[in-house]
């Protein structure tokens, strides 16, 4: 068994990780310039990363891989280093985690390939496989746990993900983003996904949603994970708060308070872990981490509960047609 399906089965539920880009534009990456390659040249950064997480409270961490396969890297010269990137990046978080003095997961974080699939685009199974597989070899020997395939938004390339981790021998969780009306970019909704994954001949050890809009909006969709009656690990990896343009930066404004209230809602909802996305800082995922063990588990939350402590949605509806009539928020930002 996994080092993570061993920790889901000892604990009801598991803290993950905050936002990567944010933390590290804070300690001074560039617009534009790539994360991964601060595995090498700003290790001490990338430890702090890691540390900070950890310090938290999470139980699982990602590794600062998520652009890492040779499609992404390939913007930046850099299409032949996925292997060691990917390594590096993995083999620090390794160190952190063995220094913790308790178990904690390093997931090898494995973002979308920002390419379309054929016909529409050129990307084909084949070579989706291909890169995932070689990214998911450069986490694996710098031992990574899991991979973590997430912010996805193709079921193609869902599927191509699954079979690089089989063929790197790898247990595997996924993520996809729902950020268009409760939908991914592709139109997938949450109830499709559930039955995607059940329909995999090696399926995630837990699935779920990350990113997306808001805290509230991120809420309805893991709600409607559980709706299908999944007895598969759910993953809510919400944002905190939603994005403004402020003095030429995107801030969130996602409160440490509201990110609780959040991972609260989740627990509650029975979601299994639980972590933050973009602005999702170490003050909130210690905010996330006391609410959790101090709250006593309360009733399954309605849609209504979700609106009233996180704010309204941000549609009508979640695509999925159970909530045509649920309260809307006006958009007032753009993801970052």
């Amino acid at each position: 068994m996994d080092a993570l399906s061993k920790l889901l089965a000892e604990r009801d539920w598991l803290m993950a990780d905050g936002a990567t880009g944010t933390n590290l534009f804070n300690m001074g990456l560039s617009s534009g310039e790539p994360p991964e390659l601060w595995n090498v040249d700003q290790p001490d950064n990338i430890r702090k990363l890691y540390r900070g997480a950890v310090e938290a409270g999470s139980d699982i961490f990602l590794t600062n891989t998520f652009g890492g396969n040779a499609s992404r890297l390939k913007l930046h010269n850099a299409q032949d280093r996925v292997h060691e990137l990917n390594r590096i990046g993995a083999s620090l978080g390794r160190e952190i985690a063995d220094a913790s003095g308790r178990t904690v997961i390093v997931a090898g974080s494995v973002g979308p390939t920002g390419e379309i699939f054929e016909p529409m685009g050129s990307l084909t199974h084949a070579l989706a496989v291909e890169m995932f597989h070689e990214q998911a070899e450069g986490l694996k020997a710098g031992g990574a746990d899991v991979l973590w395939i997430e912010t996805i938004s193709a079921p193609e390339e869902y599927k191509a993900a699954a079979e690089a981790a089989k063929l790197a021998g790898m247990a595997w969780c996924g993520t996809m983003s729902f950020d268009t009306a409760g939908r991914t970019m592709m139109g997938l909704t949450s109830s499709a996904l559930s039955e995607l994954v059940e329909k995999l001949p090696n399926p995630p050890i837990a699935f779920g949603a990350n990113c997306g809009v808001g805290a509230s909006d991120l809420m309805r969709t893991v709600m409607g994970f559980l709706s299908t009656g999944t007895e598969r690990p759910v993953i809510a990896k919400g944002n905190a708060g939603i994005p403004k343009y402020h003095d030429g930066h995107i801030h969130y404004d996602g409160t440490p308070d509201l990110m609780a209230e959040y991972a609260v809602l989740a627990r509650d909802a029975g979601v299994r872990i639980i972590g933050g996305c973009c602005g999702t800082m170490p003050e909130h995922l210690k905010a996330m981490r006391a609410a959790l063990e101090s709250r006593p588990k309360g009733p399954r939350p309605s849609l209504d509960d979700i609106v009233a402590k996180l704010g309204p949605f941000s549609s009508a509806s979640d695509g999925t047609g159970d909530d045509a009539n649920a309260p809307r928020r006006e958009r007032r930002g753009r993801r970052g």
